[in-house]
């Protein structure tokens, strides 16, 4: 079948695109072609108005780290000259700084550090609900649930009963990367399968606990894959919305970062276009996933792989949402990128300049009162960017 006749089925019947359907589109089909119908599936599914973001910081608590993702230059090994973990002061100040500024969320993560008990977590998580009663908790990937689990003897659900007892919202979805055996095994064989991470999201969203599906590509992977991670997370929300009620909020997507690590290295003299994503894939990338994920509401652009120009390209052809501040970020940037923070007037200009309303939101993406925009459209001089 053509990407023609696919893409006019899709968009005039609405019928769920198979994983083959969307290898044709992916591979086939002109990039204004399918941003165009991934803009009219996200106005279809969160109106032609408003564009949401999260003034959040993110905190790494530990760096350190058993894992030893090839592609990951935040890690340090047991025992590393370099090894630090928080404690629950320094990662208080963190909160409080946030909070003056208007946040409602930490993304707290860190490596899979066997010298912490899960009485560290327990009280950590504890007493940051204690002294920040409105801030969101959204902590530990699956990979460090496995890790805890790992550690101290518990069952990953065990695990999370604590930990949402103790007072944690939600789980981030770092730690996904690509759900492909065989892409996994080549750049983190150490890491937890595919069906172990899909698992412990799935024990978290049968707690109600808030949980998001990321995907790092750009390893040398095919289409194929891409599109079989796609649709592993679809069939997982599928199961979780009919089971629980609960599943993604989101689906977040960049490429992988390759300047400052072992993966980067080892494939330089590998054809690049081979390795990482430019602009115009990852905005194939994300309008080939506003079309396949029906049952996912929101696709979010990823400014701090791609600069803020090209998540706002990202707005104009599927994604709704821009992401959040971060205030920090330690993970990301130790890979090569420069901008690690962006402030929520950085944000709310690249939203008016693409033409939306910015509103801000918390980590359910239930939206939140929002101070009014510095920049306003009728001033600007230039025209937003063209959607296709």
């Amino acid at each position: 079948m053509s990407w023609r006749k696919i893409l006019d089925n899709h968009t005039s019947t609405g019928d769920r695109l198979t994983p083959e359907e969307a290898v044709i589109l992916y591979r086939d089909a002109p990039l204004q072609s399918i941003r165009r119908a991934a803009n009219a599936r996200r106005i279809q599914m969160n109106g032609n108005e408003e564009v949401t973001y999260l003034i959040d910081r993110n905190i790494n608590y530990t760096n350190v780290c058993t894992i030893n993702c090839q592609f990951c230059s935040f890690y340090r090994p047991p025992g590393h000259e370099e090894n630090y973990t928080q404690t629950v002061e320094e990662i208080s100040q963190r909160v409080k700084e946030l909070e003056q500024i208007g946040g409602s969320r930490i993304l707290m993560q860190g490596g899979v550090n066997p010298e912490l008990g899960i009485d560290f977590y327990t009280d950590l998580i504890k007493s940051l609900r204690k002294l920040h009663p409105s801030i969101d908790l959204d902590c530990f990937s699956p990979i460090e649930i496995e890790g805890i689990s790992e550690v101290t003897g518990i069952s990953t659900l065990d695990v999370l009963e604590i930990l949402k007892g103790s007072g944690m919202h939600g789980l981030p979805g770092g730690g996904a990367e690509m759900l492909v055996d065989d892409v996994r095994k080549n750049v983190s064989p150490k890491k937890g399968s595919p069906a172990n991470w899909l698992k412990v999201m799935a024990e978290a969203q049968s707690l109600g606990l808030i949980t998001s599906a990321t995907n790092v590509f750009g390893f040398g992977e095919s289409i194929g894959d891409r599109i079989e991670h796609m649709r592993r997370v679809r069939k997982l929300q599928d199961e979780s919305l009919s089971q629980y009620g609960n599943g993604f909020t989101s689906f977040v997507a960049w490429p992988v970062q390759l300047e400052n690590n072992v993966y980067g290295r080892r494939n330089r003299g590998r054809n690049r276009l081979e390795l990482g994503a430019g602009p115009s894939e990852y905005l194939r990338h994300i309008a080939i996933s506003r079309l396949f994920f029906d049952n996912i509401d929101h696709i979010q652009a990823s400014w701090p792989t791609m600069g803020l120009s090209v998540a706002q390209m990202a707005l104009l052809g599927g994604a709704d949402d821009a992401g959040s501040t971060m205030m920090e970020e330690n993970v990301v940037s130790a890979s090569g990128t420069e901008k690690i923070s962006a402030s929520e007037n950085e944000l709310q200009d690249v939203i008016v300049r693409a033409g939306f309303k910015p509103r801000r939101r918390n980590s359910r993406y239930e939206l939140l009162e929002t101070p009014s925009p510095n920049t306003n459209l009728e001033d600007l001089a230039a025209p937003p960017p063209s959607q296709f």
